[in-house]
C-alpha cells in the first residue's frame, strides 16, 4: 500500500492537507499501542504512519515520493547545476542572513512562496509529461525553497523573541 492509499488520498501532488491531517488522526488512534494486545505490530504500524504523514505534509518530499512510485527518484541528492537559479537562490539566502525585523522576513516568505508555487507548477508539467529528468531537478529546487522557509519561520520566531524579551520584566 502506498502513502495515498494509507490515507484514501488521491496519488496527485495536490492533496487536501487537512483530510489528510484528519486521516493521520485517525490511523494513530486505530493503530496506537494502548488499544491493541500486539503492542510490537502496533509500534511499527505507528512508526509507518508517522514517516507517510511525513513524506505527505511537506509538498516537496510529496513530490520526490510521487518519482519513487515511477521509479524515477534516482540522484535526488545530486547538485543542482542551473546557474541562474544557484545565483537566485544564494541572493535569497543572502538576505535571509541579513534580515533583522519582521517586515524584511515578511517579504521574503512572500518571493520563497512564489518560487515553491512557480516550481510546484513545473513539477506538475514534468511529472505529467514524464520528462524525468526535469522532475528531479524540480524537486531538488522545491527542497531548497521548503528549507529556505522553514530557516525563515525560525528566523521569524528569533525575532519575536527578541521583541518579547525586555530586562526590565521580572524574572
Amino acid at each position: 500500500m502506498n502513502h495515498f492509499e494509507l490515507f484514501n488520498l488521491p496519488v496527485a501532488l495536490d492533496i487536501d492537507l487537512a483530510a489528510l491531517k484528519t486521516q493521520f488522526l485517525k490511523l494513530q488512534q486505530q493503530y496506537h499501542p494502548d488499544k491493541t494486545s500486539d503492542k510490537d505490530q502496533a509500534l511499527i504500524k505507528s512508526s509507518e504512519i508517522n514517516q507517510a504523514y511525513k513524506i505527505l505534509s511537506q509538498v516537496d518530499s510529496r513530490a520526490g515520493y510521487l518519482l519513487g512510485l515511477k521509479k524515477q527518484d534516482y540522484h535526488l541528492d545530486q547538485s543542482i547545476s542551473d546557474f541562474e537559479f544557484l545565483q537566485d537562490a544564494l541572493e535569497i539566502r543572502e538576505q535571509l542572513d541579513d534580515a533583522r525585523a519582521s517586515e524584511e522576513l515578511q517579504s521574503l516568505k512572500v518571493e520563497v512562496q512564489q518560487w515553491i508555487d512557480g516550481l510546484v507548477r513545473e513539477f506538475k508539467i514534468d511529472y505529467d509529461s514524464e520528462d524525468w529528468g526535469e522532475a528531479r531537478d524540480t524537486v531538488r529546487k522545491l527542497r531548497f525553497f521548503v528549507k529556505v522557509m522553514a530557516d525563515i519561520e525560525k528566523a521569524e520566531d528569533r525575532i519575536l523573541d527578541d521583541e518579547d524579551f525586555d530586562l526590565d520584566d521580572d524574572f
